[in-house]
């Protein structure tokens, strides 16, 4: 029944969700069927969901059932999977009946049962935690040509209070290191790979009774076809001396690191069961800029956390002052049901946080313009990743810029490729992005 069916995928929330929809999309190829990215087209449409926070919950729902709208077109059925049924299915299942196949994260070569069943049946087919897709490795990118994202791990450890992936997603589960070098092989040539886990320095703890997030690293250096490796990530208590080592001596990798410290203050900080302090992130810091000077930092912060005082915020404030990160995510804290959190008080009010939350950006908007003002007058080498037609000019990204998260260079110049590098003259600054030209631009600037 499912010869010739159009497919038509939408990946919701993180770039760990995009690769597992790269690989769902590389699972569907595989068994010969088209994919479209025009949804009034496709005959069945699968929605790879996020269940990380309320909001993500939500934009989940509202995709479902904006796809369940086509009904009354070509589609015929509609496939939720991902974290959303993981987590909920119990919920769900009854009250979401626009669903004809609910999956979970590790249910992914169930699908085409489940379609068939549907079919052939009529009724909604409810696989969820009957499949064990394990290692998948074929994918259909879903990034720009020149990068792409290399996921290493599923799952984790910390059971960080505020956080509901361990009761999703399970344990921290590294893949083998041998089936991740042949996926970034199979990936060809690529301008940056982008290493990405809930927790990327914890590699081959759980698989190979020790830490081989190095091994690693070294080993997806020597592939010929890698140009350059980002990492994002990277837990403040397992970046070791030999991990600053090899980013510092290894010219592949990126001198950038994304380290989500999500607080400043050791009592919020003890709450939410992160191990770190005040003093140890400072630290950390003072470290990698004495063995790497150039490093970028980017992080992520949790203001509005329950109990958290008017005096904690301030010193938050203060914190990334003398932090001086090149850039930063703050969120407001999501109460979450089903985590440690949860039952916490006082729970602050919604609009304290959006304040605190406001408030942490323009403190932030003064030290990233500081820190981006020191480029302007130098050369930076600048990714391509194609043309603002908005700004008629050439986009791409330095070595502190990841895509999505950070800001851009913005650059005029006679010619550029998509995956190129070229070097980019900086000629002003804002508190997000660059702005520049090459030396073989002649207009005007």
């Amino acid at each position: 029944m499912l010869s010739k069916k159009l497919f038509g995928v939408i990946s919701l929330g993180c770039d760990k969700n995009r690769v597992d929809s790269e690989k769902l999309l590389g699972l569907i190829k595989e068994r010969g069927y088209a994919l479209t990215d025009d949804l009034s087209k496709a005959q069945i449409v699968v929605v790879n969901t996020c269940a990380f926070l309320q909001s993500a919950r939500e934009e989940a729902i509202d995709t479902i059932l904006e796809c369940a709208d086509y009904k009354s077109g070509r589609l015929e059925k509609l496939v939720v999977t991902g974290c959303l049924p993981q987590k909920f299915i119990d919920e769900l299942y009854l009250p979401l009946k626009e669903a004809d196949v609910f999956l979970g994260i590790n249910d992914y070569e169930k699908l085409f049962d489940a379609l068939e069943a549907s079919y052939s049946t009529g009724e909604r087919q409810n696989c969820v935690g009957q499949g064990n897709s394990g290692y998948l490795q074929n994918r259909v990118l879903t990034t720009d040509e020149h990068y792409a994202y290399l996921k290493i791990a599923d799952g984790c450890y910390n059971h960080c209070t505020y956080c509901l992936i361990p009761k999703i997603r399970g344990k921290y589960r590294s893949y083998p290191m041998e089936e991740l070098l042949k996926e970034a092989e199979s990936l060809g040539e690529t301008a940056e790979l982008i290493i990405v886990a809930q927790d990327t320095t914890r590699y081959g703890e759980d698989l190979y009774g020790k830490n081989s997030f190095v091994e690693l690293l070294q080993k997806l250096s020597a592939l010929e076809n890698i140009q350059t490796i980002r990492l994002l990530y990277c837990y403040p208590d397992v970046i070791n001396d030999a991990l600053i080592e090899e980013i510092a001596s290894n010219d592949k990798i990126l001198k950038y690191m994304d380290i989500p410290l999500q607080h400043s203050e050791d009592r919020v900080l003890k709450l939410m069961n992160r191990k770190g302090t005040r003093a140890s992130y400072l630290a950390l810091l003072k470290k990698l800029r004495q063995r790497i000077p150039d490093i970028a930092i980017r992080s992520t912060f949790i203001s509005g956390f329950p109990t958290e005082t008017e005096e904690e915020f301030e010193a938050m404030k203060g914190f990334l002052r003398e932090a001086k990160l090149i850039n930063c995510g703050f969120f407001a804290y999501s109460r979450e049901p089903d985590t440690g959190a949860y039952r916490l008080k006082p729970q602050i009010h919604h609009a304290t946080k959006k304040r605190r939350v406001r408030e942490l950006y323009e403190v932030q908007a003064e030290i990233s313009a500081q820190l981006l003002s020191e480029f302007v007058g130098k050369d930076v080498e600048v990714l391509c990743d194609g043309i603002d037609y908005e700004k008629g000019c050439f986009v791409g990204r330095a070595y502190f810029n990841a895509p999505d998260i950070d800001g851009k260079v913005y650059f005029h110049a006679a010619e550029a490729v998509q995956g190129k590098r070229y070097t980019v003259h900086v000629d002003r600054a804002d508190c997000y992005d660059l702005f520049g030209h090459t030396e073989d631009y002649e207009g005007e600037i």
